[in-house]
């Protein structure tokens, strides 16, 4: 299994039913050395599923004590494969480690990946 924190839209339930055809369970956790931008989105299907046309984006900081509060999910590969498809190109999934020690996936803004 494949864990996965998330920021923004992906915790949200209809989010989550339209992906992964389930609800899904996870534990709160913190993200270090992000903040929170803001992107806009276009994707009709994203906007669709999500009903915002702005998404919470993390941007690297390397600063410790910015931190962002999220969940942790477990996903399976396949599950993981479509939450890939679900982000826009704005995003790029990357490896973290969390304030827990959890290591983990995370979608953060392409440009600082």
């Amino acid at each position: 299994m494949a864990k996965l924190f998330s920021y923004g839209t992906l915790q949200q339930k209809n989010v989550q039913l339209a992906n992964f055809g389930r609800e899904l369970s996870g534990s709160k956790d913190i993200l270090q050395g992000y903040i929170i931008g803001e992107v806009e989105i276009t994707d009709e299907r994203v906007l669709r599923e999500s009903g915002k046309a702005f998404h919470p984006i993390l941007r690297f900081s390397g600063n410790i004590t910015d931190e962002v509060p999220g969940t942790v999910f477990e996903l399976t590969d396949a599950e993981l494969a479509q939450a890939d498809d679900y982000e826009v190109d704005a995003y790029v999934r990357v490896k973290a480690t969390l304030k827990s020690g959890t290591e983990c996936w995370i979608y953060a803004a392409a440009e600082h990946a």
